[in-house]
């Protein structure tokens, strides 16, 4: 019973524990590796913005599937990210759809120019 409670308070502790994991392995990164993997979820805690859990845990779990792989392989940094790590931090967060905090204010932007366009036309 307690445990429902929690979880409409603060999502469901399943995704909790696996995001969990998910920082734990990005943690036991080798150098350069780790910071790399830290530095991109540092960003897309920023940047993201999901507020569906699911697919925030999703791409944290493919984030540390991606370092792994490439410390396990010896891939060097930039063969991965290029010249723009922005760039391509940017582009592996597009590829997870959801809702984002931003969408809201998105359509609230839009209804405002709606409503005001309407308001000048009486």
């Amino acid at each position: 019973m307690a445990a429902k409670w929690i979880e409409t308070l603060t999502g469901p502790l399943e995704q909790k524990k696996q995001y969990r994991q998910d920082k734990a392995r990005i943690d036991a990164l080798p150098e350069p590796y780790g910071t790399a993997a830290k530095a991109m979820h540092r960003y897309f805690m920023y940047y993201a913005g999901f507020v569906e859990g699911d697919t925030l845990v999703t791409m944290f779990t493919d984030l540390a599937d991606l370092w792994e792989r490439a410390s396990a392989d010896g891939t060097p940094l930039r063969e991965i990210v290029g010249d723009d790590p922005v760039g391509f931090a940017d582009t592996f967060a597009e590829a997870y759809s959801g809702k984002k905090w931003i969408d809201k204010e998105r359509a609230r932007l839009v209804k405002a120019f709606a409503d005001a366009e309407s308001e000048a036309e009486r």
